[in-house]
């Protein structure tokens, strides 16, 4: 293999087979590395957002971390920040609570004592509780009742299980369903929409905004952008709510089923023409014609004239950005370019995105992130490629990194377009500097 870190091609992968995932790929069957990817104490792919961050993008609620004492530590990086100056409060578990449960009893007064010590009375309790309870089977449903009734507040649960990780409903689309909980039945209004995706809102040239207002939209919700409670709880007036993240669609369901509330999903990709396809289905879903055309035609000029400068680039792509690693990785491949190799974690959904990437690049590599055997990873040539994503650059210092990772969401043909003028960019200072 050249390297002693643990990688399958793009081809032998494909080969395997549906469902046949290599257990080196497994986070579950092995120790997990803390790597590059995990060292902003988040999952790969939460970017800056942990359950913590995400549990408090409620207007006006604080949040209770209930954890042993490490558990706790970084949160106190976050505390750091102006936006999360006291929000935060711990309740610290020792051994015995470990052992019995006796935190448990805590809780409700210790709610009742964090609404005492706020300046304003919050709007509601996030209790944020670990892996411990994960084992001890919490009814943190029945707990947070209690809290409520002894506090006064609504109080919800946010589940930071790292062991559900690879379940059902992982920890970032629990956390998406908690923060809209609050949410009451209103009227609906024909020209309200909100967007369920991430925790900090979309960029706002992106032509989503353009094409919802072109159909008649008038209002659209994002959570991150409700400046108060009351325009948070106006988000219960959406027509239909428009999922653009895999993880915003638990929560939607859950609007869907308690509020009555449709919703349409899109995904973040970077093939051009799915990005139409898309717009054609959802104006489709709609009845209305989605034009799109100015906005298609500006995506396909930054690629062309990217690949008219840099027409041999070779790309190493992580996962720590805003993008699925292998989807992106599928684009720059049939946009002519070479992926040399891939950090990601594969699942059973981007296997479709791995088939096809075998079909142009069998020889593409692709590396799990969290393996122990990329403690041995062999960093050498990496001043050939281009690497996108933090944990890509982290393996290739050498080389011109873009880590497509800021906090406002990239989405469409303006965030493909984005992309490739900051490749251009990193691109044109690398020569310029040798």
């Amino acid at each position: 293999m050249g390297n002693d870190a643990y990688y399958i091609t793009a081809g032998e992968l494909a080969a395997a087979g549906s469902g046949q995932i290599p257990d080196e790929l497994r986070s579950a069957r092995h120790l997990i590395y803390s790597s590059p990817a995990t060292l902003a104490f988040n999952s790969p792919g939460a970017q800056g957002f942990g359950v913590k961050r995400a549990g408090l993008a409620v207007p006006g609620s604080v949040m209770l971390l209930v954890s042993p004492g490490c558990c706790g530590r970084n949160t106190t990086l976050l505390t750091e920040r102006r936006e999360y100056d006291g929000r935060f409060f711990f309740l610290l578990m020792d051994e015995t609570d470990i052992v019995t449960g006796r935190h448990l009893r805590k809780i409700p007064d210790a709610v009742r004592e964090v609404v005492a010590a706020c300046a304003e009375r919050p709007t509601s309790v996030m209790i944020c509780i670990t892996c411990v309870d994960a084992l001890l089977g919490t009814d943190m449903d029945r707990v947070c009742r209690k809290a409520s009734e002894a506090a006064g507040v609504p109080v919800l649960p946010c589940y930071m299980y790292a062991l559900t990780r690879e379940g059902r409903i992982p920890p970032m689309a629990a956390v998406r369903k908690t923060v809209y909980q609050l949410l009451e039945k209103r009227k609906k209004r024909a020209s309200s929409v909100n967007i369920l995706g991430s925790f900090t809102p979309y960029d706002d040239d992106s032509e989503l905004y353009g094409i919802l207002r072109g159909i008649g939209i008038r209002k659209i919700r994002e959570i991150s952008r409700c400046e108060d409670f009351e325009s948070y709880l106006e988000m219960a007036e959406a027509n239909f709510n428009l999922v653009l993240n895999p993880e915003s669609r638990v929560a939607a369901a859950d609007l869907e089923k308690r509020l009555g509330i449709p919703f349409i999903e899109m995904t973040r990709v970077y093939q051009i023409d799915k990005i139409h396809r898309q717009y054609e289905l959802f104006g489709a879903a709609l009845g209305v014609m989605v034009d799109d055309s100015a906005w298609m035609a500006e995506a396909e000029a930054a690629v062309a004239d990217f690949r008219e400068r840099y027409p041999d680039a070779a790309f190493s792509v992580g996962e720590w950005l805003n993008a699925d690693p292998f989807e992106l990785s599928l684009a720059l491949l049939r946009y002519g370019f070479r992926v040399n190799e891939i950090f990601g974690t594969v699942t059973d959904v981007n296997r479709i995105y791995i088939r096809r990437i075998a079909e142009i690049s069998p020889e593409t590599r692709i590396y799990t992130n969290l393996s122990p055997t990329m403690l041995f990873y062999d960093c050498a040539g990496g001043e050939d490629v281009i690497t996108l994503g933090k944990d890509a650059g982290y393996y290739h210092p050498d080389g011109v990194n873009v880590p497509w990772n800021d906090e406002q969401q990239p989405f469409g043909y303006r965030g493909l377009t984005r992309l490739f003028e900051r490749l251009a960019e990193a691109a044109g200072k690398a020569e310029g500097i040798s």
